[in-house]
């Protein structure tokens, strides 16, 4: 997958793309440069002769591409949930080693595909000088996935769900302290409305009985809950602030190869057994495929909903999966609908639209750590950068039109 580079939207004033991206620079007209008597600066109008209100991003493609895509992620986040089920059912209970299917995958696709950007020198070169940052990310990745898996083994349903929103907390903690990210009044209003969506989904299941007893441990499930979330939390955190700065294919080659390798010791460890006991069937195998490739297109888009927007709107996002869930559930295993449902799904997505009611036509894709021009950043699809460059080249182009 490489950076698309087409999507013509408009931005605000950036810096020119670096060395890799030197056609593009070249395309852009030295007319649209600022009169500073600086070579490389950009000055374009995010909305040339209109003004920018408070529901300006919501007018926009990218806001409706970015809650599609949320929504989506939420989805493929229920058909894993619903193909892990079905392998239990069938007597295959393999958590770790399953996942190692997708980074497999992962790595055949976008490892090629660096490699055909970057050739084996330049992507060594990349490994030895970024691959210490791809380490750690697959590190957490890896384990914020397992200890929340392993939280709903010890405690109960309610419990593992209620300690999710912790990881919206860490988002948002470190993503102020960290990133300088500030969160304007609409988002902190939004990423509520969320919550408060998904509390009313939680008491709905309390009340129907669906929170899964007491649990085996509960405060053993509780801390594994908690740690996982922590983890999940940095780990979305730490993948957005890589792929501003890196290309996604990069980032997702060595999420794929790292990730491989700390899973493969974790599942030797402590799933030998039960691959051992697993039943291998028609059945099991399709299972294993539909979770996989389901797997691998929830990382594909990750990258582009971090970019468009945020770790903390992807986090409110995923919210609906359980709704997702329990709508897939009536037509699977019969479970019957609670009339809470509808509603906190309402809110959840009625919170996501207050997110970006925040009267800026960027919405989260420029990035406060990557400079006021976004001179710190790559040059990809749903990048700052990029809509400021196409931008400049519409401008280009309908000024060339006016001389003519």
């Amino acid at each position: 997958m490489s950076d698309d580079k087409s999507a013509p939207v408009p931005a605000a004033t950036m810096m020119p793309p670096a060395s890799e991206d030197k056609a593009l620079e070249a395309s852009v007209s030295p007319v649209l440069r600022e009169a500073t008597g600086e070579s490389n600066v950009y000055r374009v109008d995010p909305r040339p002769n209109k003004r920018v209100r408070w529901y300006s991003y919501l007018t926009t493609y990218d806001f409706w591409i970015v809650l599609a895509i949320g929504q989506l992620l939420a989805l493929c986040i229920t058909a894993t949930n619903t193909f892990s089920s079905f392998l239990a059912e069938n007597g295959t209970n393999i958590p770790a080693f399953q996942v190692m299917f997708t980074y497999v995958l992962i790595i055949l696709v976008y490892t090629s595909i660096c490699l055909y950007h970057y050739g084996p020198r330049k992507y060594l070169r990349v490994a030895g000088r970024h691959g210490w940052k791809y380490l750690i990310f697959a590190f957490l990745d890896v384990e914020g996935n397992y200890f929340t898996v392993l939280a709903y083994r010890y405690t109960n349903l309610l419990s593992a769900q209620l300690l999710n929103f912790w990881s919206i907390v860490c988002v948002v903690i470190i993503s102020f302290r960290l990133l300088g990210v500030r969160y304007k009044l609409f988002q902190i209003v939004g990423i509520l409305v969320c919550c408060g969506g998904m509390g009313i989904l939680l008491a709905s299941d309390h009340l129907q009985g669906n929170n899964g007893g007491k649990g085996v441990n509960p405060l053993k499930g509780d801390l594994f809950g908690l740690l996982g979330a922590t983890l999940y939390g940095i780990s979305n955190v730490y993948e957005e602030w890589l792929v501003s700065k890196r290309p996604m294919y990069e980032v997702l080659s060595f999420l794929g190869i790292f990730g491989f390798c700390i899973l493969g010791v974790q599942a030797a460890i402590f799933d030998r057994t039960s691959v051992q006991e697993a039943v291998w069937t028609g059945p099991v195998i399709g299972y294993l495929v539909g979770f996989t490739l389901c797997l691998s297109v929830f990382y594909t888009l990750v990258p582009f909903i971090l970019r468009m927007a945020s770790a903390a709107f992807f986090d409110i996002s995923l919210l609906t999966a359980n709704f997702w869930g329990v709508i897939i559930g009536i037509r699977v295993f019969g479970y019957v609908i609670h009339f809470l449902y509808p509603v906190a799904f309402v809110l959840i997505i009625a919170g996501l639209i207050t997110y970006f009611l925040a009267g800026n036509v960027l919405g989260d894709s420029k990035k406060p750590w990557l400079g006021e021009n976004q001179e710190g950043g790559v040059v990809g699809f749903g990048t700052a950068k990029l809509k400021a460059l196409n931008a400049a080249k519409k401008a280009q182009a309908e000024e060339g039109e006016n001389i003519a």
